[in-house]
């Protein structure tokens, strides 16, 4: 049987142009979305389509305008915006096109902070980030700076450290839009291999035909609204 992990019923989101919220511009526009436990799901479309705020509100990072969003069961809706964000932290990790990562800190202690977020122990958290940035081939890598590391090295620890906490489904937006073609190339095979080896659900927004080829489902998104390929 099939376990839907997230499930996106009529939404809509709106945006105001001024100030009294008298012109309003729709970005969404009635979508329906189900995600299932294990597969890889590649959004497509033009710039401007929609497609980061369709992945912001299955998130829980911004609200629908209209509709129902739900993470198993429940209906994020109903919870406050304090509740969403720690059900957040385990449920779901974030990939974005820059990698985001906090200049200050090693590579290790950027993985490290999500578990740090969700309470877990340094030591613990330490281990797991080591494990993770292993498995990436970072391991040699963990005590350098951002400033110290290529863009595929960046965007890898971004990848690892958006698996910190174990989420049931990790969403990437245009993960490989800053990359050259070699380290495209290096991270898309890394998604897969989350996927197809780890199981990983995947949600994946691309413009790379290299990436969104291999995905098991390729929606399209045009003026806000989603159809099957």
């Amino acid at each position: 049987m099939e376990t839907k992990i997230i499930t996106g019923s009529n939404i809509h989101k709106n945006f105001s142009l001024d100030r009294k919220g008298g012109q309003l511009l729709q970005v969404l526009r009635g979508i329906d979305i189900a995600v299932v436990k294990g597969e890889m799901i590649a959004i497509v479309g033009a710039s401007g389509s929609g497609k980061s705020t369709l992945l912001h509100v299955l998130g829980g990072l911004d609200r629908p305008s209209e509709g129902k969003v739900l993470w198993k069961e429940s209906d994020i809706s109903a919870l406050t915006d304090e509740e969403i964000a720690k059900r957040r932290r385990t449920m779901i990790g974030f990939v974005f096109q820059f990698h985001n990562l906090l200049p200050e800190f090693s590579a290790v202690e950027n993985v490290m902070i999500p578990m740090m977020i969700a309470c877990e122990g340094s030591g613990k958290a330490r281990a797991r980030a080591e494990v993770l940035l292993n498995k990436v081939g970072l391991g040699d890598r963990k005590d350098h700076r951002p400033s110290e590391l290529s863009g595929g090295e960046l965007q890898r620890v971004a990848v690892v450290r958006a698996l910190a906490n174990e989420p049931e489904i990790l969403f990437a937006d245009e993960p490989t839009g800053n990359l050259d073609s070699e380290n495209s190339e290096h991270l898309i095979e890394l998604f897969i291999d989350l996927n197809r080896k780890d199981g990983q659900t995947i949600v994946v927004v691309t413009h790379s035909e290299q990436f969104f080829r291999r995905a098991h489902r390729i929606l399209k998104m045009t003026d806000g609204r989603l159809s099957a390929i």
